[in-house]
């Protein structure tokens, strides 16, 4: 038997410490085998998460929401137990951080890993540190917990990490293979780096696009953070990356503190590595420019976002130029370097509560109605209120203020409507986010970019924008206006529909689904009501309410139901006569068939503009949408659709036969959509007859005599366009262009490629603008070759037609002004050929 002493001491706690008696499981226990033995899949992550939560009373969980395959993200939140009892309080604290609060509550680091998918380490790495600071009775740890909350977010791509850990796991071998070549490392199409939709969720915090980035915003918003640690992999032939990175592409919009300060961080995770002798370079490759990436996102937000990048074993083991890559070498290097992050954030917490107060200090007012005028930016989507409505929906995710107009208002010549404008005042707390999202410069120190050179929401939106208008409070609201549907009498002959609507897309596939006839108009014309002239612009919808299928009742019911539900402005007339233009009886309004896309994916063609069309077509419009593999059109029957859907790529294995037989579906009045990159293949298969320029035309117009060796990654980054801001001069009476609200159209260009020029043949729908360049960095010599030339081209192909595009329109689904391109492609070129 136990003595008396020690039998009494079993029942009574002979310590103050919270983890007393506490058995938190660890990975392996979890696991049942040495964490990184096999790579993790997301219902793992989240388990032991869930598990390490319950057992031990410094963790807990937030939950940001599900990603569009329904799988829970979470983020462990790791402190003292006296922190944990009053996280409601730090939060409330964090909440006025924006505002000029003091800085006394705790430092919060939010450390977050593999939002590419395939880059694994990461997530492993998270699990490991999860654990440590759960458990660990190291000073240095208690310390931290006491003075920190630490957020920490495994896996920020559920549904890529398990598409890439499906994949590894199931071709490694019990005998590890370093082969490059072996299929384990030689992902399938598409790779685990994207989500469901192939968007690369590090391209997508600005945009917000998807569930995963819109949940990963509202929890930095939430915790307001002071450092955010970004760990990525990349090549296997690399060592190990920390920034602060390229200097001179820094975006000037970021404070000179903030890389002041990650350059004091980094002398942490030198000394981490070092330590470990792993080799790491720093100040190479990548930059601190674009605001849509988990690293430079907190940098205009109040915080320090550091990039980290480890050589990629994808997979368990991979030979590299400099030796063997390993996953649990990865595995320890990002453990590394979390840890240092940990510990260079601790001992710089007073610095960086610093720099975080200053970069809020005199951007906000807390009482907006102290001064009744303000200056702004007073922005319109030319009576378009779907627009405006995404617009404002991002606007407040990223917590940035604005306001509607209680009455119209005219600037200049410039009409702005109550119901699709608003108004975003200059000093308000995420100024300096409000002024990177407009931002429009085109000149740079380095013209080199890791990503695009700019992101002008102006543009993507194709906004009518005034900047520093002065304005009343007395004409502004918080509230959106109310949507009412008009009403119509029994003596309608037919429902009207404005085609510059953006959300009159929606309607129209979904009357098409319930195949109720609709119409539209191939040229303008007025309607006279109440002894009024409407006009109406070519593209016009219009909902006969005399039909074969269904009542005027009902039809009434069904257009009225869906007009409320997608806040689209329906107008009924009592006549088809009209006041000029074409009658509502004339053949030049079209009848518009279902349409049944084929979209081409693949191992040849682009992972993210598949994946953008696709969203497009599935995510915006409710569209049934047949996804086919490239190996498998041989065997498809392509009259069963009515599009078939290109994105960028090289097509290379398709051949003659297949040509023939799309050649054929043209004939027969099918359409082709196709962009970028596979116009070569179209080109080369001869169902393009317009000429193309491709990269070696343009490059021929750069001079790279005297340029000595040294400036040879200079003059490339020249050459290559990183995403810029060109304009389009429009045909507006051709249907391609019907619905976009004028002459002009922003686009994104990133890729070199063009048409020669074209005349006399009508095919050319739009032109590069004489002065093309609205906004980022486009070479001159780029800039003189495209201007006027052609950028979209519609081509008759007996009863089909092919739309070429030398651009993505779409550019990562943020590009809604010229998202209106592809849906007249899909609805209205089929009539008109």
């Amino acid at each position: 038997m136990l003595p008396a002493f020690f039998a009494e001491a079993k029942k009574t706690r002979l310590t103050d410490n919270p983890l007393y008696g506490v058995a938190t499981i660890s990975p392996e226990e979890f696991l049942g085998y040495p964490l990184g033995e096999r790579l993790l899949r997301h219902d793992q992550i989240n388990y032991y998460l869930q598990q390490i939560a319950q057992q031990n009373p410094r963790v807990s969980l937030e939950d940001t929401g599900v990603s569009h395959e329904a799988r829970k993200q979470l983020t462990a939140v790791i402190t003292s137990v006296e922190n944990q009892a009053k996280l409601d309080d730090i939060l409330a604290q964090r909440q006025q951080v924006k505002y000029g609060a003091q800085q006394d509550g705790p430092l919060i680091i939010w450390l977050a890993y593999s939002i590419h998918g395939d880059e694994i380490s990461g997530a492993h790495s998270a699990i490991k540190l999860s654990h440590m600071l759960a458990t660990s009775e190291e000073k240095w740890v208690t310390n931290l917990l006491n003075n920190a909350v630490v957020l920490i977010t495994p896996s920020q791509n559920p549904d890529g990490l398990d598409r890439f850990s499906t994949w590894a796991n199931g071709y490694a071998g019990k005998v590890a293979v370093s082969d490059p070549n072996h299929k384990e490392h030689k992902q399938g199409w598409p790779s685990g780096r994207s989500n469901h939709y192939l968007a690369d969720l590090n391209r997508d915090w600005l945009f917000l696009r998807h569930p995963e980035s819109q949940g990963r915003v509202a929890l930095f918003h939430r915790w307001q953070p002071h450092y955010v640690g970004d760990f990525h992999e990349m090549g296997h032939n690399h060592s190990y990356f920390f920034q602060p990175g390229v200097p001179d592409r820094t975006h000037p919009l970021t404070p000179a503190a903030n890389q002041k300060l990650t350059a004091k961080l980094a002398a942490y995770h030198q000394a981490e590595l070092d330590t470990k002798k792993q080799a790491y370079f720093s100040r190479q490759l990548f930059d601190d420019f674009f605001y849509g990436k988990g690293s430079t996102y907190p940098d205009i937000n109040g915080a320090i976002g550091v990039l980290f990048e480890q050589a990629s074993a994808r997979g368990q083991q991979q030979a590299s130029v400099n030796g063997l890559v390993t996953m649990q070498e990865a595995i320890d290097n990002q453990y590394a370097t979390s840890i240092s992050s940990l510990k260079g954030a601790l001992a710089l917490r007073s610095e960086l509560e610093q720099y975080q107060a200053e970069f809020f200090e005199d951007k906000h007012q807390k009482a907006m109605k102290k001064k009744p005028r303000q200056a702004g930016l007073l922005m319109s989507t030319s009576k378009d209120s779907g627009r405006i409505k995404v617009l404002t929906q991002l606007l407040a995710q990223h917590q940035i203020e604005y306001y509607y107009l209680t009455n119209p208002l005219s600037q200049g010549e410039i009409d702005f409507a109550v119901n699709s404008s608003i108004f975003i005042p200059n000093n308000q707390a995420q100024s300096a986010l409000l002024t990177a999202m407009f931002d429009d410069r085109t000149e740079f120190v380095d013209p080199t970019f890791y990503d695009i050179s700019t992101w002008n929401l102006q543009h993507a939106f194709d906004l009518t924008l005034r900047r520093n208008v002065k304005l009343e409070l007395s004409v502004l609201n918080q509230t959106a206006p109310k949507f009412t549907v008009n009403q119509w009498d029994d003596k309608a002959v037919a429902l009207l529909i404005n085609w510059q609507q953006s959300q009159a897309v929606l309607l129209l596939q979904q009357l098409l689904e319930q195949g109720v006839l609709v119409k539209f108009a191939a040229k303008p014309f007025s309607i006279k009501q109440q002894n009024k002239n409407t006009d109406f612009a070519a593209g016009s919808l219009q909902i006969p309410l005399k039909q074969d299928k269904f009542s005027a009742s009902d039809i009434n019911k069904l257009v009225a139901k869906l007009a409320q539900k997608l806040q689209v402005d329906v107008v009924a007339t009592n006549t088809s006569s009209a006041s000029a233009g074409i009658d509502l009886g004339s053949p030049d309004f079209k009848v518009i068939k279902p349409i049944r896309p084929l979209l081409i994916s693949g191992k040849g063609t682009s992972i993210s503009e598949v994946g953008q069309l696709w969203y497009y077509l599935d995510n915006t419009l409710g569209v049934a949408t047949t996804m086919v593999d490239i190996n498998q059109l041989p065997s498809i029957n392509l009259s069963d659709y009515s599009h078939v859907l290109f994105a960028d790529g090289r097509y290379q294995t398709l051949d003659e036969r297949f040509a023939r037989k799309l050649g054929q579906f043209a004939s027969e009045g099918g359409v082709i959509i196709a962009q970028k990159g596979a116009l070569n293949w179209l080109s080369r298969a001869n169902l393009l007859k317009t000429n193309l320029r491709s990269d070696r035309f343009y490059k021929q117009l750069f001079d790279a005599e005297g340029l000595t060796f040294d400036k040879k990654s200079k003059f490339r980054a020249k050459q290559a366009i990183g995403g810029a801001i060109l304009e389009l001069k429009l045909d507006t009476s051709h249907p391609i262009n019907f619905g976009l609200p004028s002459d002009r159209l922003p686009i994104l260009k990133n890729k070199v490629l063009g048409f020669s020029q074209v005349t006399g043949d009508f095919s050319v729908a739009a032109k590069y603008a004489s002065q093309p360049l609205l906004s980022g960095y486009l070479a001159q010599e780029y800039q003189s070759s495209f201007s006027n030339s052609a950028a979209i081209i519609v081509e008759s192909h007996n009863k089909g037609a092919v739309v070429a595009l030398a651009d993505n329109l779409l550019f990562r689904n943020i590009w809604l002004g010229s998202e209106k391109v592809y849906a007249n492609a899909l609805y209205f070129i089929p009539a008109l050929h």
